[in-house]
């Protein structure tokens, strides 16, 4: 019941899910118990006794979230001897990232889940497309639901979605609102306001043509400047450095420079103490086109990233454990923030939608939390012919709150409209703000309750 426990717990309670804690730190277990409707067992989560007092062995999934990489393994492992139907480990150690495969196979886990690698990638998907605040992708990155502000001074603001997309012509769809605290599915009538997050899809032309028209069209970065030396940075280099970015990492202990610059033979690696404004202005901070904060301590990520917007780098990304600081980092400019525990939480989540309807033919494929965690972009591939298929949308009789935003089909992305259609073999985007959804057939307003 660490960072990931934690949030996987207030997320699966919140569903309805019945959820046992183990964990060793008896007050972790009472603090749990206390702040959700969830039993809790003290001891150690590789035991088989403390796995049977916990009905393992009658549980529908295990999840091994603790700081151990082998311990989760173990946790697992036995588990699944006794009867645990799914098993999930958190699995963050680079060296067996290599051998996922193996691991899932031959030691039976249902699925292994990397909190760092996960994070580097959402990061290194913004840094491809920097104009964006957040950027998720469906469909084998064929869509992307992109999240942006509608800033002081924007033309599209005091307009309405429908007055928009007349004057641009790009066919873009806007899926949710999120203004103040409130979130909403807009329509054709909703006019934009400055500050507005908004959050919207379409083809990668369409969109790029659409921030050129509005004035926030960013070039993809080219030189990434990153602090902190940490896994999640290991992982971001590799990867930036593969889709032939210049990369640099400044990182404080010694010995972990040596480890990075032996492992990464394209980065640059340098010792420093990457929050004092000196190093970052010898470094060269001011010409690059991006700054990713990564260290272990918020406040200091939180001070870098103003640095670096201070000093005019294009793009500023900020990894945080806390979300109570999103509000903080908002205020301050800094939109572009990462919470790792909850990109880990979200694809467990992902996981346990899917495994809940897994004889449905249109169980979920993807699932993002957007707009603050308020609202859930739900990507479903239709599998069979159903009541729903070959009925045009203005004819179905849909659930409020809730949006199709896309539909690819046969690799081409449809922004629908009411003659469309959903199809056998279509993969189906569908945005929703106070919905539970874990099949395509809960959009229908008949197909039950709400929850």
């Amino acid at each position: 019941d660490g960072k990931v426990g934690h949030t996987l717990t207030e997320m699966l309670s919140g569903e309805g899910h019945d959820i046992v804690i183990i964990d060793r730190d008896a007050k972790v277990v009472e603090n749990a118990v206390n702040s959700f409707d969830v039993m809790g067992i003290i001891g150690n989560g590789a035991s088989y006794h403390v796995q049977m007092e916990a009905h393992v062995n009658r549980a529908d999934l295990l999840i091994a979230a603790t700081s151990s990489d082998e311990l989760n393994i173990l946790s697992c492992m036995v588990g699944k001897k006794i009867g645990a139907r799914h098993t999930i480990a958190r699995v963050r150690n680079p060296e067996y990232s290599k051998q996922l495969i193996f691991l899932k196979e031959e030691l039976g886990l249902s699925m292994v889940v990397n909190p760092e690698m996960e994070t580097a990638h959402e990061i290194s998907r913004i840094l491809r497309f920097p104009s964006a605040m957040k950027i998720d992708s469906f469909a084998k990155g064929r869509v992307d639901l992109i999240e942006i502000k509608v800033v002081h001074g924007s033309p599209i603001a005091g307009k309405s979605l429908r007055h928009i997309q007349q004057e641009y012509r790009t066919k873009i769809l806007v899926c949710a609102v999120q203004r103040g605290e409130e979130v909403f599915i807009p329509n054709g009538d909703t006019v934009l306001l400055e500050d507005d997050r908004i959050t919207l899809t379409g083809a990668a032309a369409e969109v790029s043509a659409f921030f050129k028209a509005i004035g926030i069209f960013k070039q993809r970065s080219r030189s990434v400047l990153l602090v902190g030396g940490g896994k999640i940075a290991y992982y971001l280099a590799k990867e930036l450095s593969e889709f032939g970015m210049q990369v640099k990492i400044i990182e404080q202990s010694e010995k972990r420079c040596f480890e990075l610059a032996d492992m990464l033979p394209r980065v640059t690696v340098s010792q420093g103490d990457g929050s004092d404004q000196d190093v970052l202005d010898e470094e060269g901070l001011a010409s690059y086109d991006a700054c990713v904060a990564l260290t272990d301590i918020d406040e200091e990520n939180v001070v870098i990233s103003m640095y670096a917007e201070s000093q005019k780098v294009r793009k500023v990304v900020t990894k945080v454990n806390r979300l109570s600081l999103n509000k903080l980092l908002a205020g301050a400019g800094l939109e572009s923030a990462i919470a790792p525990k909850l990109v880990t939480a979200n694809r467990i989540v992902r996981y346990v939608r899917a495994m809940q309807n897994s004889a449905d033919s249109s169980s979920v494929e993807t699932l993002y939390k957007i707009v603050g965690q308020q609202a859930e972009a739900l990507e479903f591939h239709v599998g069979e012919k159903t009541a729903y298929t070959g009925i045009t949308l203005n004819d179905l009789r849909l659930k409020p709150g809730l949006l199709i935003a896309c539909i690819v089909r046969n690799s081409r992305l449809i922004i629908p409209g009411g003659s469309d259609t959903i199809e056998k073999g279509d993969n189906v985007i569908v945005v929703t703000a106070g919905q539970y959804l874990s099949t395509l057939r809960d959009i229908l307003a008949d197909s039950g309750p709400e929850r």
